[in-house]
């Protein structure tokens, strides 16, 4: 019989394949914004690069797969499934919570994807929160070292857990914990939220203990009270996580705070991102990389050519973008403005 963590890994996976855990009335702030266009490019079509490097990794272009999932056989295959694709097209590749693989040691194959990507960086995953539920260096050591993972994600989600009828809620004192690990451990620490949002003021107090990058996961896209409401089999665990199911700072209103403050962190947008259009947009507005799950995870569900050809979709986009804009490159495209509000 599969643990409770493992039932959990698999209820979320089969609702995040649903568009009935996506906000409906909050956005990510990206429709706020649209490209100037350029009829004189002066540039040739087949010169447009999407090659960048981030955290010191080049990169064949600034998109990642972000974390989603992993503790079930069906994750196992979606997880080697990613990480072939992004091993193919050349970008980083992100896993879900890998707390199950502590507790359940059976289900660790379902992580073990390095083989699948020999060459690409792999970001482990953590809740923060588990610094507090007896995980500590020693053990995000050990699942760095199982997915021989470029760096650590630890992702904040405090509103998950409130509304989690199993949640871990004491987040306290966990900022100094953080900066431990970013002191001991010997890749860089990622800090991601998990669909609400970083403002400037959380990302700048991360950023001074230590934190290499910061992903905003903003508003706009999976919610995950929703997720947990559809799965909850009390009523008020329901109703609390349908009651905030549309709350989070948008995605473009987290890099604009944290670009006013942080102007050079190394900064993830995701959090509702769908098309290449969103990706040019967070780029523009200054993230060095975007991230996108739930698109990847139904592409992936379907087959590995499915996803292999939606990322090349947006990456078709994204090239056609910086066509139509004048900008040979993604620096050019971040140094000269062409993005304007609606």
């Amino acid at each position: 019989m599969d643990s409770p963590i493992e039932q959990r890994k698999a209820e979320h996976l089969q609702l995040c394949m649903s568009d009935d855990v996506a906000a409906k009335e909050s956005t990510t702030g990206l429709e706020r914004y649209r490209f100037r266009h350029c009829a004189l490019p002066e540039l040739d079509f087949a010169d447009i690069d999407l090659r960048v490097t981030f955290l010191g990794w080049p990169l064949a272009a600034p998109l990642l797969i972000s974390s989603m999932t992993g503790g079930t056989p069906d994750a196992g295959e979606i997880n080697r499934r990613l990480a072939r694709v992004a091993q193919q097209i050349g970008i980083p590749m992100g896993v879900g919570s890998q707390r199950v693989m502590l507790e359940q040691p059976q289900v660790r194959d379902t992580f073990a994807i390095r083989q699948d990507a020999p060459t690409i960086p792999l970001l482990a995953n953590l809740g923060a929160v588990q610094l507090n539920y007896g995980c500590g260096v020693a053990e995000c050591q050990k699942i760095v070292e199982m997915l021989e993972a470029n760096a650590l994600i630890l992702h904040l989600n405090p509103l998950q857990e409130a509304v989690q009828t199993e949640g871990d809620r004491n987040f306290k004192g966990l900022l100094p914990k953080i900066a431990m690990l970013c002191q001991t451990l010997p890749v860089p620490i990622i800090v991601k939220e998990v669909g609400n949002g970083i403002s400037g003021e959380v990302a700048q107090r991360l950023i001074d203990v230590g934190v290499a990058a910061i992903d905003v996961a903003g508003a706009g896209g999976t919610s995950w009270a929703k997720v947990e409401a559809a799965r909850a089999h009390d009523q008020r665990q329901r109703y609390l996580g349908q009651a905030f199911g549309e709350w989070g700072i948008p995605t473009a209103t987290c890099i604009e705070q944290i670009r006013a403050r942080l102007p050079q962190v190394p900064l993830i947008a995701s959090g509702g991102l769908q098309h290449g259009t969103d990706v040019a947009k967070v780029l523009a507005l200054g993230a060095n990389l975007a991230g996108l799950a739930r698109p990847f995870l139904q592409a992936a569900h379907q087959s590995e050519n499915a996803l292999y050809e939606r990322i090349e979709l947006i990456l078709a986009e994204l090239k056609t973008i910086l066509f139509c804009t004048g900008n040979q490159s993604i620096a050019h495209l971040q140094q000269r403005p062409c993005l304007e509000r609606c």
